[in-house]
């Protein structure tokens, strides 16, 4: 019999009624459930944390996870996920901004230089002559707009 007790208050509580949302805010009080939730946004404040070091900066030898570069039971630092071997790579010592929007735009440059080369000069012709049509591209016939037109009948000298 406690039991059933106990679950009528909870019932009430999940069903609003038009009698409990039209009384007094001291009689919802009452009768809402106690939530004690930790709001600390810091939720171990005894953690010892890590150097803020990059483990790209660290020898690739000695570890006992190699590929983290990490020993078993090292604190880690408060931003790991910037600082760990998969965070955003470290430039290496003596590459700036500008030097680095260099080297990216000679190699941007030298694929589409090797695409356009490629593309007119190694391509060979088609062995078969392409198709024209008459009456200026057939303009009236596909809807009467000069962006429709098909390839123009070139004249020939017979």
């Amino acid at each position: 019999m406690p039991a059933i007790v106990h679950r009528v208050p909870w019932r009430a509580l999940l069903r609003p009624s038009f009698a409990r949302l039209a009384s007094t805010p001291s009689a919802i009080k009452s009768t809402s459930l106690p939530l004690e939730i930790d709001t600390d946004p810091e939720p171990l404040p005894n953690y010892e944390y890590g150097p803020p070091i990059s483990r790209q900066y660290l020898s690739p030898h000695g570890w006992d996870d190699m590929q983290l570069r990490r020993n078993f039971g090292d604190p880690l630092p408060e931003h790991d996920e910037l600082l760990s071997m998969w965070g955003p790579d470290i430039p290496p010592p003596g590459v700036n901004p500008r030097r680095a929007l260099t080297h990216f735009m000679l190699a941007a440059a030298g694929f589409t230089g090797i695409f356009f080369s490629i593309k007119w000069f190694l391509t060979p012709e088609p062995h078969f002559v392409r198709r024209t049509y008459p009456h200026e591209g057939l303009v009236t016939e596909l809807g009467g707009l000069p962006d429709n037109k098909a390839r123009v009948e070139e004249e020939s000298e017979e």
